[in-house]
C-alpha cells in the first residue's frame, strides 16, 4: 500500500508532467498521465482542474468539459479553465452559458473572463449583470475585473455607461485607457477620445504599445497630423517605431492625413514587415490616389513572400478602381480566388466598386449576385454604380430590394437613390427621400444629398428653385452645387442666371478653370464673342490657365497616358492617320466640328486641328488601332469630356459598331451606336 506521502509525490509529478503536456501540446502524453490518475482512483480537485487545463490548451473542448462534469465539487478555478478554454476556442457564447449554470464561486478571475465573452459577443444584458455581481461582492475595484468592464461597456456601444465607470473608480491602469480611447473612435465621438488622450499624457508615464496605436488611431481619424507627430516623437525616443503594430498605425496615421510619404519612411524602417504593414501602406497610397504605387507594392509583397490577406486584395482592387483597370482587376479576382479569399465580404466589395468604376458595372451585379451575404456596402456599391452608369431604374429596384431585405439604408444610399432620382427628373419622390424617409431613419442630410437634389432640381429644368435651394439650405458655399446649376444653364440656354452664377462661383472659387470654361462655352453658343473675349482676358489677368486634359486607356497589361496635343507621343504617326481617318468618316454622317469650346484665339482650322488632338479621341484611336474587333474601349479622363469630344465619340461608336465607355470627372458616358447613357445631358 502506498504511503500517504508516496501518493502526494505521485500526484505532484502527475500535476507537472500535465503542465509541461500542456506547454507542448503532448496530447498522447497527456492522456497517459489521466489513465494514471484513473487506476490510481484518487482524484482531487487540483488533478481534475489541471486535466481541465490541459484538454483545454489542447484543442479538446469536449474531453475538458467532460472532466469538468465528472467533478464532485468545482471551485472558481474550475469554472474559469473551461471558461477561459471556450473564449480561446472563440467559443464565447458556450463560456456565458457555463457561467449561468454555474455552481461554483466567481471570483475576479471568472468574472474578467465572463465580461470579456460578453464583450465578444456584445451581450450588454449579461455584462451588466457580471457588473452588479462585481459590486455586489466588493470586486468593481479590482483592476482585472475594472478593466475588463470598461472593455465590455465600450465594445458594446454603451461608452456612457463605460465613462461613469472610468470617473468614480480610482487607480485605472494604463488597459484602461486604451479601451476608453478605442471605444470613443469606434463610435465616431473624437471630442471623446482626445479628452482621455488629454488625461493620459498627464496620468499615465510609460505607455504601451497598444496606447501608441490607440492614439495614433485618434490622430489618423481626426488627421491631427501635429499630435500624430508628437506622438511619433516620443515612439522614436521609447525605440517603439520599430514595433509592427505601432509601426502599422504610424502608416495609417501619416496616410489618412495625406502624408504618403511619410507612410512609406514610417513603413521602411519596419525591421519586420507583416502582411498588416503592407497593407497599411498600400492603403495609404490608395487614399492619396497613388494607385500604381500601391499595386507595385502589392507586386512586391508577394517578391517577398508575403501572403495576401483579405484587405490586402481589397485595397489593391480599390487602386484598380481609381485607374480604372479592368484588366489587372480581373487578375486580382483570380488570384482572391486561388488563395480563398474571393468570397470575404471586403473583397467582394471591392471587387464590385472596381468593375463598377472601370465601366463594367454588370460584372458588379454579378459579383453581387453571387456574394455569399451582403452589407449596406454591398447594396449602396450597385445602386451608386447604377446612377453613375445613367441605369437609374435599375438603382431604384435595388433601393426597392434593399428595403425588401430589411437592410438599413445609411448616408451614402441615399447619395445614390437621389442621383438616380436626378436622372428620372423624379423630383417629388426625391423631396420625399430627403425630407421624409431619411428623416424618419434618423440620417441627417448632407451636403452631398443637397447637391444632388440641386442637380435634380437643374435636370428638371426648375432653374430658379434651384438656385433658391442651394441659397435656403446653408450651401451657398459649395461650389459643386453651384457649378451644377452653371452646367444646366448651359444646357437649357439660359445664359442670364449663367452669367450671375458664374460670378457667385468666382467669388468663392477665383481660379476655378472649369467656371471659365463654361461661361466662355456659353457666351460663344449665344454668339457673345465679346463675352468669351471678356472671359479669355480675366483668365489672363489672373494667371488662370485651362488644365491640360489627360487620358488613359488600357490595352493588354499596360496603361497608356494621353495629353491633349501632345504631338510627341512615340505612337502619334499611327494615331493620327487613325484620327484624320475617323474625322473623315464621322463628317459623312453629320460631324460638325464644335469649334467655341477651343480657348485657343487662332483660324478656324487651327481649331479644328486642336479639337482633333484632344486627349480622349487620342485615347480612343489608339485603343481601336490595339484592342480586338468588337471589344469596349473604356477610357478615363481627368476632366469633363467636352461637348465636341461627347458628338464625335457618339458618332465614333456608329461608325466602329463599338461600344465605347469614358469615365470623367463627373459620371460615366456608356455610348453604344451613338446613344450615351448620359442622355446627352452631360
Amino acid at each position: 500500500m502506498a504511503s500517504p506521502g508516496g501518493a502526494a509525490l505521485h500526484r505532484h509529478a502527475a500535476v507537472a508532467v500535465l503542465r509541461a503536456a500542456a506547454a507542448a501540446g503532448e496530447l498522447c502524453t497527456g492522456k497517459a498521465i489521466h489513465a494514471q490518475m484513473i487506476r490510481a482512483a484518487h482524484f482531487d480537485v487540483i488533478q481534475h482542474n489541471h486535466l481541465i487545463a490541459f484538454y483545454g490548451k489542447c484543442g479538446r473542448l469536449g474531453l475538458a468539459r467532460q472532466m469538468f462534469d465528472a467533478m464532485p465539487s468545482r471551485n472558481a478555478v474550475s469554472g474559469n479553465l473551461l471558461m477561459s478554454g471556450y473564449a480561446s476556442a472563440g467559443r464565447h457564447s458556450d463560456a456565458l452559458a457555463l457561467l449561468k449554470a454555474a455552481d461554483f464561486s466567481l471570483n475576479e478571475y471568472v468574472l474578467s473572463t465572463a465580461l470579456s465573452a460578453a464583450a465578444h459577443v456584445r451581450s450588454y444584458g449579461m455584462g451588466r449583470q457580471c457588473h452588479g455581481y462585481a459590486v455586489k461582492s466588493g470586486l468593481q475595484e479590482h483592476p482585472y475585473v475594472c478593466n475588463a468592464v470598461l472593455h465590455m461597456y465600450c465594445q458594446c456601444a454603451h461608452v456612457e455607461d463605460a465613462v461613469k465607470v472610468f470617473e468614480n473608480v480610482s487607480g485605472f491602469d494604463i488597459f484602461a485607457f486604451n479601451s476608453m480611447i478605442n471605444g470613443f473612435l469606434d463610435l465616431g465621438e473624437f471630442d471623446g477620445s482626445i479628452r482621455i488622450v488629454r488625461s493620459m499624457v498627464g496620468e499615465v508615464e510609460q505607455w504601451d504599445h497598444v496606447s501608441y496605436v490607440a492614439v495614433l488611431g485618434h490622430c489618423a481619424s481626426t488627421k491631427e497630423l501635429l499630435l500624430g507627430c508628437q506622438v511619433h516623437a516620443q515612439a522614436l525616443k521609447r525605440r517603439l517605431e520599430q514595433n509592427v503594430y505601432v509601426g502599422s498605425a504610424l502608416v495609417d496615421m501619416y496616410g489618412k492625413c495625406d502624408c504618403a510619404r511619410d507612410a512609406h519612411s514610417a513603413f521602411e524602417v519596419l525591421p519586420e514587415k507583416n502582411v498588416v504593414s503592407w497593407t497599411a501602406v498600400m492603403t495609404a497610397y490608395t487614399q492619396n490616389e497613388r494607385f500604381e504605387d500601391a499595386l507595385q507594392l502589392f507586386l512586391d509583397l508577394e517578391i517577398e513572400g508575403v501572403r495576401p490577406n483579405e484587405f490586402t486584395y481589397a485595397v489593391a482592387l480599390n487602386s484598380c478602381a481609381g485607374l480604372a483597370a479592368l484588366k489587372n482587376g480581373n487578375a486580382l479576382s483570380a488570384s482572391a480566388m486561388k488563395t480563398g479569399h474571393w468570397g470575404a465580404l471586403s473583397v467582394c466589395n471591392a471587387l464590385m466598386n472596381m468593375y463598377s468604376k472601370s465601366g463594367s458595372i454588370h460584372d458588379a451585379w454579378r459579383v453581387f449576385l453571387s456574394m455569399p451575404w451582403r452589407d449596406v456596402v454591398s447594396w449602396n456599391s450597385v445602386i451608386i454604380g447604377y446612377a453613375h452608369h445613367g441605369l437609374a431604374r435599375e438603382a431604384m429596384c435595388v433601393f426597392h430590394d434593399m428595403l425588401l431585405a430589411e437592410i438599413v439604408p445609411s448616408y451614402v444610399t441615399f447619395v445614390g437613390v437621389l442621383l438616380a432620382c436626378a436622372q428620372l427628373g423624379l423630383v417629388d419622390e426625391g423631396l420625399y427621400y430627403l425630407n421624409i424617409m431619411m428623416k424618419e431613419m434618423g440620417i441627417k442630410p448632407g451636403r452631398e444629398h443637397y447637391t444632388c437634389m440641386v442637380g435634380l432640381l437643374c435636370r428638371a429644368g426648375r432653374l430658379d428653385e434651384a438656385e433658391q435651394f442651394i441659397l435656403s439650405n446653408c450651401i451657398g458655399t459649395d461650389v459643386v452645387a453651384w457649378k451644377s446649376l452653371l452646367s444646366s444653364c448651359q444646357v437649357y440656354k439660359n445664359y442670364g442666371l449663367g452669367h450671375r452664377v458664374a460670378e457667385q462661383i468666382l467669388q468663392l472659387k477665383p481660379n476655378d478653370v472649369g467656371t471659365y470654361v463654361l461661361l466662355s462655352n456659353m457666351y460663344a453658343k449665344a454668339n457673345r464673342w465679346d463675352g468669351v473675349v471678356k472671359v479669355r482676358k480675366l483668365m489672363r489677368e489672373r494667371g488662370v490657365r485651362k488644365e491640360p486634359g489627360v487620358s488613359w486607356i488600357q490595352v493588354g497589361s499596360e496603361v497608356h497616358v494621353f495629353t491633349s496635343e501632345d504631338k510627341n507621343h512615340k505612337w502619334i504617326n499611327q494615331i493620327t492617320i487613325k484620327l484624320k481617318e475617323l474625322i473623315g468618316q464621322i463628317k459623312v454622317i453629320g460631324y460638325v466640328p464644335n469649334c467655341a469650346v477651343v480657348l485657343h484665339d487662332v483660324e478656324a482650322e487651327q481649331k479644328e486641328e486642336h479639337l482633333m488632338y484632344h486627349s480622349e479621341k487620342m485615347a480612343l484611336a489608339f485603343g481601336l488601332i490595339h484592342s480586338p474587333e468588337g471589344e469596349t474601349i473604356r477610357i478615363m479622363k481627368n476632366l469633363r469630356i467636352c461637348d465636341d469630344c461627347h458628338v464625335a465619340i457618339k458618332l465614333i461608336s456608329v461608325v466602329t459598331r463599338r461600344k465605347i465607355v469614358v469615365r470623367d470627372t463627373v459620371r460615366f458616358h456608356c455610348i453604344d451606336d451613338g446613344v450615351c447613357s448620359c442622355d446627352d445631358y452631360w
